[in-house]
């Protein structure tokens, strides 16, 4: 069991269902994608916008402030004038990577035309 320390906030609207609670944190076309993009180095928001998917700004805005208060993510600033941000994966966020890892796999094995992730994504460990 997880210490309530790191246990993330939002789940359980749907049901108890352990896929149904966490579709409900991380279920929209773009949450899964800043936490593969926090897992291989991004932490900013202009690193963010420059990922290939082309998130749309004032989406990105929105689910950088939803992961952050659902515990997924932390912010930090590194500038401030004018404040600037630097995000990092909480415990919770880190702990999705074998996740990712297997949706790679899972795509690559089932959806034609889907890239390789790089060797050193997919052999990443977790560092929760």
């Amino acid at each position: 069991m997880t210490s309530a320390e790191n246990l993330v906030k939002g789940g359980r609207k749907r049901s108890a269902c352990p896929i149904a609670s966490t579709l409900d944190i991380l279920g929209d076309k773009w949450s899964l994608i800043l936490v593969r993009d926090l897992l291989t180095g991004k932490q900013r928001y202009n690193q963010f916008c420059d990922s290939p998917e082309g998130v749309p700004t004032n989406l990105l805005a929105a689910r950088l402030r939803k992961l952050e208060a659902q515990g997924v993510i932390l912010k930090k600033p590194y500038q401030t004038r004018p404040v600037r941000y630097a995000y990092t994966l909480t415990p919770a966020g880190r702990a999705l990577l074998p996740v990712l890892q297997e949706m790679s796999r899972w795509a690559n094995s089932y959806i034609e035309g889907t890239w390789t992730p790089p060797e050193a994504f997919m052999s990443m460990k977790a560092k929760v």
